[in-house]
């Protein structure tokens, strides 16, 4: 079928409508890989009653924006979703699909500019997470486009050059045999400077951690910069089909380091521990200006720092604030919050929903920060935030659809937005970090 982009919407597809008929409007049709105005053809891969899934087989009329993709496995892994399209235009169409976002779902129209910030878009990432398969053959690399079948990759060019060193190394050393077959996955974090790595190494439960130790060594030798290999008893990428990519999840069970079991990541002007499963932010270009965004220059007497992770905000929030409680429930990120951040601060384990739900309607904090994962507060959470009386909120996000859901509700409690900035921490995605200012 031959069909016209309207726009773009959240989660990479173009959006196109079918020939409207007797019953009204034709049906919504979502192709991926394509711009607003192109003229394409394309093939259905999945038809509902409200809307078609289609696939793209080529593109009669182009945009202007259309470029030639930087990666050979564009299109066919599941990583990258706007490579097809120049770098100022994905910060466009990522902007207009924020805004409708917050139309749609919040109910709220951005009325004052918003502040996009980005930087360099290749080589940006300092953790990257691949899977491991052994059958045909060895092969290390993402899930091909919308599937769970492995797509073998030797080189990522949103990675850093030194997480492109190691992939190479592992292949080398996977072509050889030495990748132990309890191995399932790795992640690569690299530090702030990518002369240091630390190897997260997903084995399936019951293993011995010891069956790594020869495949850690010749890392090593290969790559004298991995610092250590930090191995995680998880679910096999056989249960991929059962549960939502285990890889994107921070492991929470106990973890045996050999090596180090932590990198030294410097920025924002501090040193910061951060260990085999704690949480970092991702873009090695734009963390300083993340947290400049979003710490600003309000002081005051209390702050209250929700997923504080390894205290990557909650270290500078200490130096506007005389006491900030640090609220974090993961056993490697609170490991890691302690030492990260000076002694006003506080630092609690616990959900956020449960610390809110037992202690949020006796604080009254001047300021709060929030940083949920993907899924976001939810409507407890952002219910209990709602009836606290603290002036101000700062909501860091990355998934829109989720902040629209909960900014919804703090709306509804009186609060406003102040600023709203979009941080491109994840080009040649959809994916996008949002910064919200509320006050009331």
């Amino acid at each position: 079928m031959q069909l016209e982009i309207e726009k773009l919407v959240y989660g990479g597809d173009g959006l196109a409508r079918l020939p409207a008929d007797e019953h009204g409007r034709g049906k919504t049709v979502f192709v991926p890989f394509v711009l607003p105005a192109e003229k394409i053809e394309a093939s259905v891969v999945e038809s509902r009653p409200g809307f078609v899934r289609a696939k793209l087989d080529s593109v009669i009329a182009p945009s202007p924006e259309r470029v030639g993709p930087r990666c050979s496995y564009f299109g066919d892994c599941g990583g990258c979703d706007y490579q097809h399209m120049d770098y100022p235009a994905q910060l466009r169409h990522k902007a207009e699909i924020l805004r409708e976002t917050l139309r749609r779902t919040a109910k709220f129209e951005l009325q004052h500019e918003l502040e996009v910030h980005s930087a360099e878009p290749w080589g940006y990432r300092n953790r990257t997470r691949m899977h491991v398969h052994r059958q045909p053959q060895f092969a290390l690399g993402y899930f091909r486009y919308n599937s769970h079948d492995l797509l073998p990759v030797e080189a990522c060019p949103i990675s850093s050059p030194l997480i492109n060193q190691a992939i190479a190394e592992v292949w080398k050393l996977g072509r050889a045999g030495t990748v132990p077959e309890i191995l399932h996955g790795l992640q690569f974090f690299s530090n702030h400077d990518d002369t240091k790595i630390l190897l997260e190494a997903y084995v399936r439960p019951g293993s011995d951690a010891k069956e790594c130790q020869p495949f850690a060594a010749a890392l090593h030798d290969f790559l004298p910069a991995i610092s250590g290999v930090v191995i995680f008893p998880t679910s096999t990428v056989e249960d991929e089909t059962r549960q939502r990519a285990p890889l994107a999840a921070t492991p929470a069970g106990p973890s045996q380091a050999i090596g180090k079991g932590s990198l030294l990541y410097h920025t924002a002007g501090h040193d910061y521990q951060v260990s085999g499963g704690s949480f970092f932010q991702t873009n090695r270009y734009l963390i300083d200006k993340l947290v400049e965004v979003v710490i600003g220059r309000q002081t005051g007497r209390t702050a209250l720092d929700l997923y504080a992770g390894a205290g990557l905000f909650t270290h500078h929030l200490a130096r506007n604030f005389d006491q900030v409680l640090a609220v974090e429930p993961s056993p490697h990120s609170f490991a890691d919050l302690r030492p990260n951040v000076p002694p006003n601060v506080n630092c609690i384990r616990s959900t956020t929903e449960a610390f809110l739900a037992a202690r949020g309607s006796k604080l009254a904090p001047d300021r709060i920060v929030v940083d949920p994962p993907r899924f976001g507060l939810g409507e407890k959470a952002a219910t209990a935030l709602g009836r606290m009386s603290a002036s101000h909120v700062t909501y860091v996000s990355c998934d829109p659809a989720t902040l629209s859901r909960d900014l919804r509700v703090l709306l509804e409690f009186g609060y406003r937005v102040e600023q709203a900035h979009l941080v491109d921490m994840f080009p040649q995605t959809y994916h996008m970090e949002t910064v919200l200012h509320l006050a009331r």
